[in-house]
This record gives C-alpha cells, sequence and structure tokens, in this order.
C-alpha cells in the first residue's frame, strides 16, 4: 500500500509541491496570502522534510525563506538575549557570547543531530515546528522566552507559554513567520544547563530535561524555568516542581523531591525508546543532574 510513496528505486518521496523562493519578509507573506492554506514556510528544512519524505505533511507550495537576510543574529541589547529566527544551530555553537555567558545552548546544540544538519538547521525552525521532540522548545520554556512573529496583521510578540498549543500545533497563524527570539539577559547568578538521553547520537530524545535558574545575592531560587524534551504531546514546563524551589535555597533535599515531581508530571507513553515508566524514571534523574549543574554554573 505504500508503493506510490517510492520511487524506482525505494526511496521514500514527498508528494509534488511547487516550490518559491522569498526575497524578502515582504515577499514570503505576499506569497502566502496569495497561495493560501496549502503553502508552508521553510527555512532550513530539516523538520518539515521529513515529515513530506513520509506523507505526514502534504503542502502543495513550499515557500523558502532561507536567504531572507537580517535574520540571523546573536546579540545581547538592552535586558535580552535576542537570536534571529534564520540563525542556524552551528552560528549558535560557535558564538562566543553563548557560550560565555548562556552554555546552555552549547549542552543542547552538541546533542542535535549531526553538523550537516547544524550548519543548516535553524533556531526559528525548531521551535516553529512545535514538536516535542525538538531540542530548543524546552530550553525556550526554561529560559522564558518570547518569540516574535511577523504577518500580514504585523509583528508581534507571543510569550513561550502562550505559544504550543497542541501536536505540532504552534501559536503561528498562517502568514505569520518567525523572525527572532527574545530571551531575558543572564544575570550575575544565573545558569542553566540541558541533557537528553538518546538510543544514538544525533536521534531524537527518548527524555531530556532544560533546567534555567537565577539567585540573589543569597542563594535563594528567585527565579526558576524547566523544560521537558519528548514526554508529552507538547513541550511542557514542569509548573509544579518550579514551585517547589522559587524563593528558597535548594538543598539536596529539595533537587530530589523535585525529581520525583518532575517524574510524576511529565506525560510520557510507551513506545520504541522506552516504557512509560523507564521515561519517568530518566526524567528523575535527569532533573535532578541538570538542577545540580545549573547550580554549580549560576555560583561560579
Amino acid at each position: 500500500m505504500f508503493t506510490s510513496y517510492f520511487n524506482s528505486k525505494n526511496i521514500l518521496i514527498p508528494a509534488n509541491f511547487t516550490y518559491h523562493k522569498a526575497t524578502s519578509l515582504k515577499d514570503a507573506i505576499a506569497l502566502v496570502q496569495s497561495l493560501g492554506e496549502e503553502a508552508k514556510f521553510m527555512s532550513g528544512g530539516h523538520s518539515l522534510l521529513p515529515m513530506m519524505k513520509l506523507r505526514f505533511a502534504t503542502p502543495e507550495h513550499i515557500i523558502d525563506i532561507s536567504k531572507i537576510e537580517g535574520l540571523s543574529f546573536i546579540k545581547e541589547e538592552g535586558d535580552l538575549l535576542k537570536i534571529g529566527a534564520m540563525t542556524t544551530q552551528t552560528e549558535m555553537e560557535h558564538s562566543d557570547l553563548l557560550r560565555s555567558k548562556y552554555p546552555i545552548f552549547s549542552d543542547a546544540i552538541k546533542l542535535t543531530a549531526d553538523p550537516s544538519v547544524r550548519n543548516v538547521g535553524t533556531l526559528g525552525g525548531n521551535i516553529a515546528h512545535g514538536d516535542a521532540a525538538n531540542d530548543q522548545p524546552a530550553l525556550m520554556l526554561a529560559m522564558r522566552a518570547t518569540v516574535v512573529a511577523e504577518g500580514a496583521e504585523g509583528r508581534r510578540s507571543i510569550p513561550i507559554d502562550e505559544f504550543f498549543h497542541g501536536f505540532y500545533m504552534t501559536a503561528l497563524e498562517p502568514t505569520d513567520i518567525l523572525v527572532e527570539i527574545h530571551i531575558p539577559k543572564a544575570s550575575r547568578h544565573s545558569g542553566g544547563a540541558y541533557h537528553k538521553v538518546e538510543r544514538k547520537v544525533g536521534d531524537y530524545a527518548t527524555a531530556g530535561v532544560a533546567v534555567y535558574l537565577e539567585l540573589d545575592d543569597d542563594g535563594v531560587c528567585r527565579e526558576i524555568g524547566i523544560g521537558l524534551t519528548n514526554v508529552s504531546a507538547v513541550p511542557m514546563r514542569v509548573e509544579r516542581a518550579e514551585e517547589m524551589l522559587r524563593g528558597k535555597k535548594i538543598t539536596d533535599d529539595l533537587i530530589a523531591q523535585v525529581g520525583v515531581v518532575a517524574s510524576e508530571d511529565c506525560e510520557p507513553t510507551s513506545d520504541l525508546r522506552g516504557s512509560e515508566a523507564y521515561k519517568r524514571s530518566l526524567v528523575n534523574t535527569i532533573t535532578k543532574r541538570m538542577l545540580n549543574k545549573a547550580l554549580e554554573r549560576a555560583r561560579q
């Protein structure tokens, strides 16, 4: 029954589509308005194309936005870290600013696919795809990011907690293009960490945890974010665990309690990557380790 999906060499191929190349944001938005709901934006393509090969996505039109200028940057501006949506994983990997002040990104990127994918795959595409198995959504939740999108109605900002709506569903409207991500600037006593367990190098996570925290001068947890990867239908924040830590000095006993709560509140399902019980156990262990690592970085 899969005959029509394969070419003569038994290679899975997408359905037919028409390719369009946008040269500016205005051009891309005009294109999607004229082409309608059967058009999809593509930047790096490493999230969309695999779905097209499996016929999980069958857009009639692809609008390539990868060559639009001005959407690739990493900078601190005022109280924010700003990253352009077209910034590739490789550009982030080699950013001196991210390596020195936001090492949580290095944690995640070295576990993301392989160099050939990271050379093309973009931060914006990783987030806009709305896949709970992608690594960056958990970081965005932990760091309390704001997503900036531009569409037919102009530019708007979307808090990350309002961005992921369901399985591959986000707050982006059909004409919206994700243009940049804003993250609160790192303070003197802030630190983050990310890790995932995977079956093999470059695979999607069996389970992953991102932790980002900020301490006051007395070592009390002033702000905390914990985001999970691939243990729910949508990228999720562990709010109950965060509330346990906020306003308190983080002790070993409290970390142990938070690991248990994270394992209880996640929503994994059994599949080829492991049983539900195994994934809950991973979340417990990784949460504790990432809390300790984030604390170590915040205290440096």
